[in-house]
């Protein structure tokens, strides 16, 4: 299963709010044996959202799209779905009900707030979409074809994306490698690795711990296992952390 995630916000374009949901979610795919096949992040723009979603909803088995929901101007994610699939914005019963009683319960626990909320506005999603409630906030997010469509919040976006987990899973699995070998002296055995046993092998060093990590990826347990043992046998390599002072 391939899965694209694009992540919407000016704020992540200016730097302003670092993209963790962008990492949770990868890894949480990752962990599902899913491939992640493009991280995308763009502006609060309706037509761009749009026709990435577009692009994106054609190429891969699923997106995934997070923030710019809600009712607040700059919330035009919703509406750019929507857009994509020339479908129009509607209020469904069961959204409606659950923003009110949201909006009550903020009212009970917080009487102070002079709270003004379009309720239908904030209840909307697209025509023939599968609504996500959101138990931890308020804007439902949406399913539609093979596009979910969750909040930006991260404590809303795991809560949502959790009551869907299930809808996503593949045959990735990986392993990881350990060794002080320098890149530039492994690098024929990554190349001949992945050619004799058809997996991907990244390498990744470490400055700080003083080691490279080799994650070694696959569809089948056997081609993994024959390549992560070859890779014994060829590098200096182990299963468990190493380090060495590479400066001294």
């Amino acid at each position: 299963m391939e899965v694209a995630l694009i992540t919407v916000g000016d704020e992540l374009l200016a730097g302003d709010t670092v993209n963790s949901n962008a990492n949770w979610l990868a890894t949480r795919l990752t962990e599902r044996g899913v491939t992640v096949t493009r991280i995308l992040s763009l502006p609060d723009d309706r037509a761009t959202i749009a026709k990435h979603v577009v692009e994106y909803s054609d190429a891969f088995d699923a997106v995934i799209v997070t923030g710019g929901i809600g009712g607040t101007p700059d919330d035009v994610t919703m509406e750019a779905v929507a857009d994509a699939f020339d479908r129009e914005m509607v209020v469904r019963e069961a959204t409606l009900e659950h923003v009110e009683g949201t909006i009550e319960a903020y009212r009970e626990t917080r009487p102070e707030l002079d709270l003004d909320i379009d309720t239908d506005l904030e209840a909307s999603i697209p025509e023939g979409s599968r609504p996500l409630l959101n138990d931890e906030g308020l804007a439902p997010g949406c399913v539609i074809e093979n596009v979910y469509v969750l909040p930006g919040i991260p404590g809303e976006l795991k809560a949502m994306f959790e009551s869907v987990s299930e809808e996503f899973s593949g045959e990735s699995i990986s392993a990881f490698l350990y060794t002080v070998e320098p890149e530039a002296n492994i690098t024929w055995a990554l190349g001949e690795v992945q050619e004799q046993f058809d997996v991907a092998v990244g390498c990744y060093p470490d400055r700080e711990q003083q080691h490279n990590r080799l994650k070694i990826t696959a569809t089948d347990r056997e081609s993994l296992d024959d390549a992560r043992v070859w890779l014994l046998e060829n590098v200096d390599a182990s299963e468990k952390e190493v380090s060495r002072d590479w400066d001294a």
